[in-house]
């Protein structure tokens, strides 16, 4: 690559340069650029570079007292600076994703009108609906990735209205700081159908169409019309649903999947990430997937996605269908998904237990986590309840006494709403279980060990999955693609190799991972036909090439 390509043109100069976050350098604008794009004395005379400004970025950072003001002052560093906030964070990122995503995230999309700044990303509300086309044509830019939200489920704090665009800004960061997507090709977007949070409506300084939820007719016509001004604005983007409610997610997703490259990261990325993690806990406890007997405590789509992530898992390692359905126990409120239950939506009906199976049991009603513990002995129990201290210690110690080694994965977030704490999971296990959590927590010391907490983020799988598929020039994202990324991540846990280590790699290794998963995403694209074939090494250039990195390059004043 010759100078001129590294070289960014614009028209811009003086403070309107300044004012873009894309093209800003800050300090470390040269002397030429300075005399070129009219601006000196509108910075400090010293030139620094990028080192300089992260090491005084960090320190800025550090001195914040709590993690919702860290969160503030890097929203603000990103709107200012993104090449600078990126380098900051991929420095920093073990520290950092915390503060930009899970749980603090959660913070912030609960105070999004009270800590709203600059705008980012489009907001389209329902009675603007006749306007989407020119909203979406009012970003210039092409847009490679998107994210959405409606903001009815944001982690398992609810329904939060506008504030769900807190949750689509945070993960696109990590495309791009962990996948390598451009941030100049990223766009995050709102689908404001109104709130039923009371506590919103009533809020004087609520941003969002104050209105109670549209209804089911109304929701589904609303998302069909952003769905085509999509596909007419940018046919090839990679669109990605977040945080829509039960009752929606699963249908939107099983609707449009084939209409336009697109996946829903609470359902396909969470099953991802926690199926490569039961994987590997079943290489640690010395066991096979196919002959495992896993609970879900929770039935929704994230927990129901999981457990078809392991229906394939386990058929690809020689069950029959049915075979590995029966080894799957789905528990809600009303107890053990089973086939006389009636008003079972389509995505549960598919993970039903036989109740002459149950009946067997002996219970006097239908069976609850406990009972399935005691009876059914499953080697893992996973939750995602989004209530908390269900795993409770009579849970807990039934697993111990069944498993040597039992797989406890409690991953509702954020940590308000974790089953069980990594810390008494340990000590009613006798130090014993494998663990994974949603949320971060810090290893745990019990009888003189140290127990490293492994956290189930699907920061390991959709940022691989987004550069594989951009690579690629994939037009869909299949259930292959998927289980490629599975895999791939299974294979680089550390507990593979030594069963005492953690479950998932560090996150020092999430770049060299992540790369490693697009390569075989983009490689199962192919062999489906869903991507352009090429030779592996052009496919690994290829990944490797696609990726962007917070580098800063010379800003030069277009002719035009």
């Amino acid at each position: 690559m010759n100078e001129q390509d590294q070289c960014l043109h614009t028209g811009l100069t003086g403070r309107s340069l300044l004012e873009n976050s894309l093209l800003n350098k800050g300090t470390a604008f040269s002397m030429e650029e300075r005399s070129e794009l009219d601006l000196h004395g509108l910075l400090p005379p010293r030139i620094e570079s990028m080192e300089e400004q992260c090491r005084r970025a960090y320190k800025s950072f550090s001195i914040k007292p709590t993690p919702i003001l860290k969160h503030i002052y890097l929203r603000s560093l990103q709107d200012t600076n993104e090449t600078l906030f990126y380098a900051l964070v991929q420095s920093h990122l073990e520290e950092m994703l915390p503060i930009i995503y899970t749980p603090v995230v959660g913070q912030a999309c609960q105070r999004f009108s009270d800590l709203y700044r600059r705008p980012r990303g489009i907001y389209i509300a329902y009675h603007q609906r006749e306007h989407i086309s020119a909203m979406l044509a009012n970003f210039k830019r092409n847009i490679e990735v998107i994210v959405v939200t409606d903001g009815e489920r944001i982690l398992g704090l609810g329904d939060q209205g506008i504030g769900g665009m807190g949750i689509c800004i945070g993960k696109l960061s990590l495309y791009s700081a962990v996948g390598g997507i451009a941030p100049n090709k990223t766009l995050p977007i709102m689908l404001d159908c109104g709130t039923n949070n009371q506590q919103l409506l009533n809020d004087p300084n609520y941003l969002g169409w104050r209105h109670e939820r549209i209804s089911d007719d109304e929701y589904y016509a609303f998302v069909e019309d952003f769905i085509r001004g999509v596909k007419r604005r940018w046919p090839n983007v990679l669109l990605q649903f977040e945080d829509f409610a039960i009752n929606h997610a699963t249908p939107l997703l099983e609707k449009y999947r084939d209409e336009l490259c697109s996946f829903n990261d609470d359902i396909q990325g969470t099953a991802g990430v926690t199926g490569a993690s039961l994987l590997a806990a079943a290489t640690a406890a010395g066991k096979s997937i196919e002959n495992m007997k896993i609970a879900f405590l929770g039935a929704g789509s994230a927990g129901c996605g999981i457990a078809e992530q392991l229906v394939r898992l386990m058929v690809g390692r020689g069950l029959s269908d049915e075979q590995a359905r029966q080894q799957i126990f789905m528990v809600d409120r009303d107890g053990v998904l089973n086939d006389e239950m009636e008003g079972l939506r389509p995505f549960q009906q598919r993970l039903v237990q036989r109740t002459e199976t149950l009946k067997q049991w002996g219970c006097s009603e239908n069976p609850g986590l406990l009972d399935v513990v005691t009876h059914g002995k499953p080697d893992a129990i996973v939750g995602v309840s989004g209530q908390p201290g269900l795993f409770t210690r009579e849970v807990i110690e039934t697993m111990a006494e069944n498993h040597e080694r039992p797989i406890v994965f409690p991953l509702s977030n954020p940590i308000s709403q974790v089953e069980a704490t990594p810390e008494d999971i340990i000590e009613w296990s006798d130090g014993r279980a494998l663990i994974a959590t949603g949320s971060p927590f810090d290893p745990v010391e019990y009888k003189g060990n140290r127990y490293p907490v492994a956290q189930c983020n699907n920061i390991y799988i959709f940022p691989g999955l987004g550069l594989g598929v951009l690579a690629a020039g994939a037009e869909r994202i299949s259930d292959g693609m998927l289980d490629a990324a599975v895999e791939t991540l299974a294979m680089s846990s550390p507990a593979v190799i030594n069963p005492e280590a953690p479950l998932l790699p560090e996150l020092n290794r999430i770049h060299q991972v992540t790369c490693e998963i697009a390569i075989a995403v983009a490689k199962k694209a192919q062999e489906e036909g869903l991507a352009p074939k090429c030779e592996q090494t052009m496919l690994e250039a290829r990944v490797r090439g696609q990726r962007w990195s917070p580098e800063y390059r010379r800003v030069l004043l277009s002719d035009s």
